[in-house]
């Protein structure tokens, strides 16, 4: 029985696992879409809306972008071999049913002001947008520009600040409020689909697109050789009962010929990645940046395009493992499954497009073992010692600087490796910005937009602080120490590792 932590979390899950069986059956038309939410809403009673057909409006919205289907279409059946992601389209989405149009005014007076004589918040003020009615401050929306002025004068802490969470942990900005509505929308030329908004809003009115439905009718199928790999984050996503062998078994039943761990890829980008960063320093170069997180690479290329040359050529884990299949397997079909939803976006880039046909998230795969009848605890356990502790280590925050740290040591690389380990897009902002006047505090700096790492991933299932002992133990285990005593770096030397630039 799957434990959730929020309502959030078990509502997404029984739209994907509803999905799951229509797939499964080959059986998405629109009238078996529109059966979905009377599914999962059952009766008369709103449950944590204002009424059920508000519920059932949002449960029908995530349904339809789980199935990219148009929802005023014809009722034929969808063909779901035909539902994949392009190059340039956007993955995270705001479900306007769901949300629930926040206040918007950022400054406001609250019942503290004592209504003092000094008066020093209209002082403050610069734009004229404080007044006093009945002897109390009042701000006028229309002339405040939120410079936060008075709230940092008053002596009573008598100002809010209310920042929508949606819109504070956007990265880029590219999250903006409509003034009309008070909706949040999304800029896609500014989002670099990181997720951190979907994370953010309590109200779950963001959602990423799922490719649920053609991976589920594909193993479904089985006419394919369909390989799973999934992102060292994964041993953190379980019970900790649950071996990560048992994790192996349950994907394999679903109906995937073998699982490969990312880790694999990751010691084998973790060789060539350094080996660029020693070849870009003795070229001259004063910094590299990693390119593992899809989210970090798209943040440099919005914010910070003067500094695209800046980012390594290397692909990142999860495109070495998909080469390094499709290099042994020509005709497989590789499914990604992992906690990022930037990865989405990445498989389909024009630099590294087809390794990876599909990317599904934690979420998604838990979908995936409910809709397919698979208990974890009762999966049998497996042999997964593929990689070393620290490709595994890719998933946590300075992860990747561990690796080239452990294989410059071992390989006796004479290089000034100074890394700057950066989570959060607060974080990488500074950073970048004092790289641009070599005041960065190194010469390479890693990058992950999710504080803390992929452990953090917007499409986790479970919290990063649940998650994280279980990471930590399970990648421990690895019998496989250093990087370079992983043997299959050897069936990597044949495998394309950069971008195609």
């Amino acid at each position: 029985m799957l434990q959730f932590e929020t309502q959030l979390k078990k509502l997404k899950h029984e739209v994907l696992v509803e999905v799951v069986k229509l797939a499964r059956e080959n059986n998405i038309t629109k009238k078996e879409l529109d059966k979905i939410p009377n599914k999962i809403i059952k009766g008369d009673k709103a449950i944590y809306r204002c009424c059920v057909y508000k519920e059932r409006e949002v449960v029908a919205e995530r349904a339809r972008i789980a199935l990219d289907l148009d929802p005023n279409g014809e009722n034929k059946k969808v063909d779901t071999e035909k539902i994949n992601i392009k190059d340039g389209e956007q993955i995270i989405y705001v479900l306007e049913a769901a949300c629930d149009s926040c206040p918007i005014n950022d400054f406001t007076v609250t019942d503290l002001c004592r209504g003092c004589l000094a008066h020093r918040c209209k002082e403050a003020c610069k734009f004229g947008a404080i007044s006093y009615i009945n002897g109390r401050a009042y701000i006028d929306q229309d002339k405040c520009k939120s410079c936060g002025a008075c709230k940092k004068a008053c002596q009573y802490d008598a100002i809010s600040e209310m920042v929508r969470p949606c819109k504070s942990v956007c990265p880029t900005g590219a999250l903006d409020i409509n003034k009309e509505t008070s909706k949040a929308i999304i800029h896609e030329e500014k989002c670099v689909n990181c997720g951190a908004c979907m994370s953010a809003c309590p109200f779950g009115a963001i959602s990423d697109r799922s490719l649920i439905a053609p991976v589920a009718r594909l193993l479904e199928k089985k006419e394919k050789n369909i390989y799973a790999v999934v992102a060292p984050a994964i041993t953190g996503q379980v019970p900790a009962i649950i071996t990560y062998g048992q994790v192996k078994n349950a994907i394999k039943s679903l109906g995937f010929k073998d699982m490969y761990e990312a880790a694999c890829g990751a010691d084998a980008v973790t060789v060539h990645e350094a080996n660029e960063f020693v070849e870009r320093m003795e070229d001259g170069a004063n910094i590299m940046t990693n390119s593992c997180c899809p989210g970090f690479v798209s943040y440099i290329d919005v914010m910070f395009p003067d500094m695209a040359d800046k980012i390594s050529h290397t692909v990142s884990p999860m495109i070495a493992t998909g080469r390094y299949i499709k290099n042994v397997d020509p005709d497989s079909v590789v499914v990604f499954i992992g906690p990022c939803t930037a990865k989405k976006k990445e498989a389909f880039r024009k630099d590294v497009v087809g390794a990876i046909d599909y990317v599904l998230t934690f979420e998604e795969m838990m979908a995936l073992f409910e809709g397919f009848g698979i208990e974890l605890a009762k999966c049998q356990n497996e042999d997964t010692d593929g990689a070393s502790i620290f490709g595994r280590g890719f998933g946590a925050a300075g992860g990747l600087t561990k690796a080239i740290e452990n294989y410059i040591a071992d390989k006796g690389v004479d290089v000034d490796f100074k890394p700057v380990k950066v989570s959060g897009g607060k974080e990488a902002k500074k950073v970048l910005t004092l790289s641009k006047v070599n005041k960065a505090g190194g010469n390479f700096i890693e990058g992950m937009m999710c504080e803390g790492g992929c452990i953090n991933g917007a499409g986790k299932f479970i919290s990063m602080p649940k998650a994280k002992p279980a990471f930590d133990k399970k990648n421990s285990q690895s019998s496989i120490k250093t990087v370079l005593s992983n043997e299959t770096l050897s069936e990597y030397e044949d495998i394309d590792l950069e971008r195609k630039l």
